[in-house]
């Protein structure tokens, strides 16, 4: 069965909102089985927009990525958040086919 991650790309606009919401969110993903893979870190954007912090989330499955991003957990951490940030997100399946090489 295929991973799930979340990618999300967020501009932090009021940084005291966004650390209640960070302070609560890892409720939600230690319950669906979440991992960072990418959490902010240096980037260098070669190619299109993009926004001051890069986050990739990988979980056992997609349905756990997306069961946790509609779980109720993670909508109070995204309420705690009150406006706090600007954010992209995608909720994906991984990918177990060839690889090159």
């Amino acid at each position: 069965m295929p991973k799930g991650y979340w990618i999300a790309r967020v501009d932090v606009r009021d940084a005291e909102s966004y650390k209640n919401y960070v302070a609560k969110n890892g409720i939600a993903f230690a319950k669906f089985g979440g991992r960072f893979l990418v959490r902010g870190g240096t980037f260098e954007p070669v190619v299109g927009s993009s926004r001051s912090r890069n986050v990739v989330i990988e979980f056992p499955s997609y349905e756990q990525a997306l069961a946790c991003w509609n779980s109720p957990e993670y909508r109070d951490a995204r309420a705690e958040q009150k406006g706090g940030a600007d954010m992209d997100a995608i909720v994906i399946e991984g990918y177990e086919g060839p690889q090159p090489g």
